[in-house]
């Protein structure tokens, strides 16, 4: 995730033109996790192993539907995708299986806190939302923006987890 993160040296900004920040597959990502583990402990109580392999999988399967999308949604017109665009567009979305490697780590590390499954999931999906938080708040600095504008998509993204725990609240686990 080293790409992800903002730290530079001034004189690195000075002499490097503007560029966009793509921290939207770690905030997708994060997202993603959260409601797999919101929606894993509402069905039932999965084990510690099952949970950690549906987060990988699934931001593996969600990774590969972002790469394909974009592929064949952002294709120049008569020009064939070749393995480099593959490539290339494969790294850009790989934070999407990059943010579902902490809450899972939550999840498989829980027991050496003490932890039974329902507050494992709960802790996971505080680690998934707490991740969407930081990533927002990250692509803002990144981009120059100012701490208002830092603070609101922060924000912006606290709202859209605390949807996800008030969807697992609500389904009583």
């Amino acid at each position: 995730m080293t790409r992800l993160l903002p730290w530079r040296r001034r004189l690195d900004r000075v002499d490097r033109p503007p560029s966009r920040t793509d921290y939207a597959g770690a905030i997708y990502g994060s997202l993603l996790a959260a409601s797999v583990i919101a929606a894993t402990s509402a069905v039932g109580e999965f084990a510690r192993v099952e949970t950690v392999v549906l987060l990988l999988v699934t931001g593996l399967v969600f990774w590969a539907a972002h790469v394909y999308a974009r592929l064949v949604g952002e294709r120049s017109i008569g020009r064939p995708v070749d393995r480099a665009e593959v490539r290339r567009v494969g790294r850009s979305e790989w934070s999407i299986v990059e943010a579902a490697v902490l809450p899972a780590a939550a999840v498989a590390f829980s027991p050496l806190l003490g932890l039974g499954l329902t507050d494992t999931a709960w802790f996971a999906l505080a680690v998934a939302v707490a991740q969407q938080v930081t990533w927002a708040y990250l692509g803002a600095v990144h981009a120059s923006a100012s701490r208002r504008q830092a603070a609101v998509e922060s924000l912006v993204n606290l709202l859209f987890g605390l949807v996800i725990v008030a969807a697992k609240a609500a389904l009583g686990h």
